[in-house]
């Protein structure tokens, strides 16, 4: 089963500190129980338990913690950090939240050449201290060429920080907050660490309603020592791209974790209420709703455990990883909006009750498209991929599942943030040919169309400067990438062709509809619009394939899972 189901969590791992890490986090939060996690959610509890139980059992120090820094059992590991992941976003965004700020606060930390700052990092986790990234202001955003946080070197080899960083994670507890800002005498780029226990840090105010504190903090010529200084210069820059690059992969995992515990719940209670003296889910509207909904879900998780693979393996030589992370962040995370707006169309009013984990879940699925840059930046960033994509494939040697306990040296000397567009990909036309399914085959030949063109009815530099063309050209190829990496997942994993050729189904409808919106830009020429049309196609209807699908994925999901009272 590719879901997650906390009742039945028998994944492989390599090693027992891995399982063992999972079972006791399921087990906290089903100890806990839905009445006390819906509790505090309502009354914004401060999540000091979680936090506990995360500093008695050293979570964060075996999971967040380079082998070199730490002891046996510590190695920062993608493939668990995902299962990690997975379950806390499963049980509430909060508790997730918490683990990706520090994750963010760390990044800049490990990356660095401060050896003191490092050992410090690693004392702070095992001790059970959380890590805040002190990247985005008020003003600014995450643009970080305008960043105004400034350090002013002093007469004795140490310098004051002054400035204001806005919502920052952790920004409220976190002994180590890496700072990003500017040498004020030569505008260079920094790092530093500051400590949200000095007098001369104000924490301003949590700037959201919610348990989760986000802090605005202003520093007041705060003290920062030589060693305190992360990196500068090139070096700062890179750490701060490289580290939402590592991070914003994140945010996916969320989204697939909300979704299935929603999924789990909205089917519960639809498949076991009647109405017009017929069970909910005998309505035909609603089994496409629900297949739907699989479909999509399952999607999303096979794209982000294929991604993972591609992380681990990344070398200066092999960085197909920053096309694959950002598709994680934007494509994953829109599409658990899409899930759980399918699954709240079926339950309708229920939804909203208090006492539903639904109803956090409506809520707390808007926030992940908008965190580590939106979804218009991603997918900004992924359009520079398009041509190499396409028109310029390399070789590599077939991938398999990265699943090995290593530590992911690479994350931390990834090298200079740029060079994206001489970046080259394996060519996606084999492994569309790795299955002959109906919907596959209509996906193929819109894939077709989109290269065509690309090359017959080429953007010309307004276009390629019209970022709201761009933005619906980048939907329509964030999709070919999509579909690759699920095809790839899909062989690994042994997903039954029922199944995939119902995933590429909604590909297509969602192709065409992309397809519809550029047609419909103003600015889209006549020999575009004809290419655009011809991709618009209707999926392969096949009533005995749905519901196969329907009785053995999605039906056979009622009442397997139910948390805690």
């Amino acid at each position: 089963m590719i879901l997650l189901n906390p009742k039945q969590h028998n994944r492989p791992y390599r090693d027992e500190r891995s399982r063992e890490i999972m079972l006791k986090t399921i087990d906290f939060f089903e100890g806990k129980g839905k009445q006390k996690l819906k509790e505090d959610d309502r009354n914004r509890v401060w999540y000091e338990d979680f936090l506990g139980f995360v500093r008695d059992n050293e979570l964060f120090y075996n999971l967040l913690t380079p082998s070199e820094y730490g002891e046996e059992n510590c190695r920062w590991d993608t493939w668990r950090n995902c299962e990690f992941n997975e379950i806390l976003a499963f049980y509430g965004l909060h508790y997730w939240y918490t683990w990706q700020v520090s994750i963010l606060g760390l990044g800049p930390i490990w990356m660095s050449d401060n050896e003191i700052q490092k050992k410090r990092a690693a004392r702070l986790l095992k001790e059970g201290n959380v890590f805040a990234f002190g990247l985005s202001e008020r003003d600014h955003g995450a643009d970080v060429y305008s960043t105004e946080m400034s350090l002013t070197p002093q007469d004795d080899g140490t310098y004051r920080a002054n400035g204001e960083k806005y919502y920052i994670g952790n920004g409220n507890i976190a002994e180590m907050v890496s700072t990003f800002g500017k040498m004020a005498d030569s505008g260079e780029y920094v790092f530093f660490t500051a400590n949200y226990n000095h007098q001369n840090y104000e924490l301003v105010k949590n700037i959201v309603n919610s348990q989760s504190y986000v802090a605005d903090f202003i520093l007041r010529d705060y003290p920062v020592k030589e060693e305190e200084i992360l990196s500068r210069g090139s070096d700062a820059w890179d750490s701060a791209l490289n580290t939402v690059n590592v991070g914003k992969y994140n945010l996916g995992w969320a989204s697939i974790g909300i979704c299935t515990h929603a999924f789990y719940e909205a089917l519960n209670h639809a498949a076991n209420r009647t109405l017009y003296g017929m069970k909910v889910t005998d309505f035909p509207h609603v089994r496409q709703m629900f297949v739907d909904a699989y479909a999509r879900l399952t999607a999303m998780k096979l794209f982000a455990l294929r991604s993972s693979d591609y992380l681990r393996a990344a070398s200066p030589d092999d960085r197909r990883y920053l096309l694959y992370n950002p598709t994680v962040k934007m494509k994953v995370t829109t599409q658990g909006e899409a899930v759980i707006n399918l699954l709240w169309d079926v339950i309708a009013a229920k939804g909203f009750e208090r006492d539903t984990y639904f109803e956090m879940a409506a809520r707390d699925i808007r926030a992940l498209p908008k965190l580590e840059g939106t979804v218009h930046v991603n997918i900004a960033l992924i359009v520079k991929f398009m041509a190499n994509y396409f028109f310029n494939p390399g070789e590599y040697e077939p991938l398999d599942t990265q699943d090995r306990p290593v530590n992911d040296d690479f994350l931390f000397n990834q090298g200079p943030a740029r060079g994206l567009g001489k970046i080259r990909f394996h060519d996606y036309a084999a492994t569309y040919d790795l299955y002959n399914l109906p919907n596959l085959e209509i996906f193929k030949e819109q894939v077709a169309l989109l290269k065509e063109f690309l090359a017959g009815a080429t953007p010309d530099a307004d276009q390629q400067r019209d970022t709201d063309f761009l933005l619906s050209l980048g939907e329509m190829f964030t999709l070919v990438v999509y579909g690759q990496l699920i095809l790839e997942n899909a062989k690994i994993y042994g997903i039954e062709e029922d199944l995939v050729d119902q995933i590429f189904d909604f590909m297509v409808r969602d192709f065409s509809g992309f397809a519809l919106t550029l047609y419909s830009k103003p600015g889209t020429t006549a020999d575009q619009m004809d290419y655009l049309q011809k991709m618009i196609k209707k999926p392969a209807a096949d009533s005995d394939r749905f519901g196969r699908v329907w009785k053995d994925h999605v039906l056979a999901l009622k009442d397997v899972y139910s948390m805690n009272p």
